[in-house]
């Protein structure tokens, strides 16, 4: 489902008018569908960090507002408005993040919030320019596509076996305190490495002239490629929480 900057600067102005606090809620949504998590209330609560009483509400808001749909078992689904919502403010959000480091020169370690600030009150012009400046930029800085649908499937770098050749995809977790951790490891999406040992503690990386050593919990959280590749397997959701305190904020 690869959006046009074009199509996108449409949808934009043409679009549902979703409020800041709805928009949250879809962008968390979105990614739990792009993480392959079940997009139920109670992972929406764990992602949020919110209690599960509020996130009720809200998730009954985005019902009554045609963003979302709910089967009996109260599984979530996205109506195809929601879906092109939620779409747009995610691409939004990893626009100006790659824009922040990539333009402005800022450290992909402190881009996040900054991008949860800013995503809302963008124009459409604006917009479009930013992506005229990051050029041929495809991912946000920690690894996730700018464009719906162009996700690469990876595998959690925990599970990947001594001497497998490898290449850091994605962040998955992108709270800024786990962000700053990653960047004083050395890890960084393109990274090319080969893993050395796999302990039940820590993991091991060589990579040109580095040695990354990482804890096996936040191995956790790292998407990779890798050959020879373990089974895939999602990532655990409780360590996929977006955020140490309240997303975004």
């Amino acid at each position: 489902m690869a959006h046009s900057s074009v199509a996108l600067e449409s949808a934009v102005m043409s679009g549902p008018h979703a409020t800041v606090g709805e928009d949250e809620y879809l962008q968390t949504l979105y990614w739990l569908l792009e993480a392959g998590l079940p997009m139920t209330g109670a992972n929406v609560a764990r992602a949020m960090q919110l209690a599960a009483p509020t996130v009720h509400e809200m998730i009954g808001r985005l019902q009554r507002d045609g963003y979302i749909t709910r089967a009996r078992d109260k599984t979530i689904s996205f109506t195809p408005t929601g879906e092109r919502q939620a779409a747009e403010i995610v691409s939004r959000h990893r626009l100006i993040e790659r824009f922040l480091t990539d333009v402005l020169g800022i450290p992909w370690d402190e881009v996040h919030e900054e991008a949860e600030r800013l995503e809302h009150a963008m124009s459409p012009v604006l917009e479009e320019r930013m992506r005229a400046a990051i050029g041929g930029a495809r991912t946000c800085p920690h690894g996730h596509p700018i464009f719906a649908g162009t996700r690469i499937p990876g595998v959690p770098l925990a599970d990947v076996q001594p001497g497998a050749e490898l290449v850091i995809l994605r962040f998955e977790n992108e709270a800024e305190d786990l962000l700053r951790y990653l960047r004083e490891v050395g890890l960084e999406p393109g990274l090319a490495a080969t893993l050395v040992d796999s302990g039940a503690d820590e993991i091991v990386l060589d990579a040109a002239e580095r040695r990354c050593v990482i804890t096996r919990s936040v191995a956790e959280t790292v998407s990779v490629t890798a050959n020879p590749s373990p089974p895939p397997r999602v990532a655990l959701p409780e360590q996929l929480v977006l955020a140490t305190q309240r997303y975004g904020r």
